[in-house]
């Protein structure tokens, strides 16, 4: 039988002793160990009464049996739909019954407040720990370590993931295994991964880039992975002997620069760090190159499409760019009013189109028609520039245009510059209300340690650098940006936070 997804991440492994998973207690889980708990799993849920095409739907902590519960799901033809250990019972009922879970594994200490949803919806409900424990272990125990693999296709669901729903209700961005399975055999050939390569994995995986950018690349190419649970910033310095690759968001590399264990010594044998989901610092770039030499991969993608372009592995990797589009995908920016390509420089949104683009929102076809196009082009949300060389700049979300007095603001360009300014850690540039304009452009500020900016001379000194228009109408200091669990700013909480300072 077939099942390419499986076939190609899973079964190329079949037999083998070598090393997989590296723990923090420094135990080994080989393939063959990790193959084998995928099988008992899969025979455990089958043992359930699922069956090819139904949805798995996890809230459970990062743990090798959590990783291995994908893989079942895989072997077994399910759609798996991993989700964030922070959403509370109200925002899962809603994910469970949009996506029609047939099974909802969860952390025992959630168990019981989870229960009356599970029953109310006629989902099984079982439940998997940090610790390895748990009913569905139980259970998978007394299976047997093979499984007969599900007969799949290309265009078969692999997997549901929704969006976070700022602006809305959270959609369910389906995703086949044609979608994974391209984009992590771009990724190999374009990052140069190999048998050779240690990875230090530290993300969280019910997010596409720990589960489908990390995982995946580590298991086509038959790399092990030092499997962190979390960040932790001792585990990962006493990682970085073993390993030659890292991934992270920005936030790992700005802990490791603030701590004086991170040296050019204890990085000089790593050959790639990679970071995305969130902008990274130019500041942050240059930093980490003084320090180790190194330069730091920065790439782009999201949930719809996982990854789309990259800094190049050899050549200039550009600070405030995503570098290109990656080979077999292509991106254009549009005017978005026409769907006509901006001439180089301008920005307009950001199109996609690919094996790697999403087959449509879980049912919800007219959001799929709105922004999946006949052509096959996806409406990312994201606003983009190429430069004069061809690299791609990201200036922001659509939803962050800020219009005011009909001129429109692209937040990005005003963050660059206030990053630059003395005493300045980070920024981000929102729009709120404001009664003659309609909204207008407001900076908060994150100073750097020990330091204290002074808002009125920055304020005055943008007026040489931005339109009158662009320049914010009033500059807020706070300790920290409200950031999601992946490191990107929820620029809504701003939003919410300051909509009454002019009204």
């Amino acid at each position: 039988m077939s099942n390419p997804l499986f076939d190609a991440l899973f079964g190329i492994h079949a037999g083998k002793s070598t090393p997989f998973l590296r723990l923090a207690n420094n135990q080994l889980i080989s393939h063959q160990e990790f193959l084998a708990l995928a099988a008992r799993l899969a025979n455990a849920v089958s043992q359930l009464g699922l069956a090819p095409g139904d949805r798995v739907a996890a809230q459970i902590e990062k743990s090798p049996e959590a990783l291995a519960l994908y893989a079942a799901c895989v072997q077994a033809g399910l759609v798996f739909l991993p989700l964030n250990n922070a959403y509370t019972v109200d925002e899962l009922a809603y994910f469970v019954e949009d996506s029609g879970a047939a099974l909802l594994v969860c952390d025992s200490a959630k168990q019981s407040g989870l229960s009356t949803l599970a029953s109310k919806l006629g989902t099984a409900l079982e439940t998997l720990n940090a610790d390895g424990t748990g009913t569905l272990i139980d259970k998978a125990n007394t299976q047997a370590d093979e499984f007969n693999t599900a007969e799949r296709s290309l265009n078969d669901l692999a997997a549901l993931l929704y969006t976070s729903g700022t602006t809305g209700r959270s959609k369910g961005a389906m995703l086949t295994q044609d979608n994974l399975l391209s984009n992590a055999e771009v990724l190999v050939d374009d990052w140069r991964f190999t048998t050779n390569d240690v990875l230090i994995h530290a993300l969280p995986i019910f997010h596409t880039h720990g589960l489908f950018v990390a995982t995946n690349i580590a298991l086509l190419a038959g790399s092990s992975i030092i499997f962190i649970p979390k960040f932790n910033l001792d585990q990962i310095i006493s990682a970085l002997p073993d390993a030659t690759t890292m991934m992270g968001v920005p936030t790992f590399y700005t802990r490791l620069l603030n701590d004086e264990r991170f040296t050019a010594e204890l990085a000089s044998h790593m050959r790639l760090f990679v970071s995305g989901s969130a902008p990274l610092l130019a500041e942050t770039h240059k930093q980490f190159e003084e320090r180790t030499g190194h330069r730091i991969l920065e790439r782009y993608g999201m949930t719809e499409t996982n990854m789309n372009a990259s800094n190049p592995y050899d050549g200039e990797r550009r600070a405030g760019t995503v570098g290109f589009a990656l080979p077999g995908v292509e991106i254009k920016i549009t005017d978005s009013e026409t769907g006509d390509p901006v001439p180089t420089g301008e920005t307009g949104a950001l199109e996609v189109r690919g094996r790697n683009v999403f087959s449509g929102y879980w049912q919800m076809p007219e959001k799929t028609a709105a922004e999946l196009r006949e052509n096959g082009f996806f409406i990312t949300g994201d606003l983009a520039k190429f430069d004069e060389d061809g690299y791609i700049h990201i200036v922001g979300r659509d939803k962050d245009l800020i219009i005011s007095g009909g001129f429109n603001i692209y937040p990005k360009e005003i963050e660059l510059i206030l990053d630059e300014q003395a005493g300045v850690l980070e920024s981000a540039v929102i729009g709120v209300p404001h009664p003659d304009f309609g909204e207008t452009a407001i900076g908060v500020v994150v100073a750097e340690l020990g330091q204290t900016p002074e808002l009125d001379h920055i304020m005055e000194g943008m007026k040489t650098s931005l339109a009158s228009f662009k320049c914010p109408q009033k500059l807020i200091i706070m300790d920290e940006l409200p950031r999601n669990t992946m490191g990107k700013v929820q620029k809504n909480i701003l939003r919410e936070q300051y909509k009454s300072l002019f009204t």
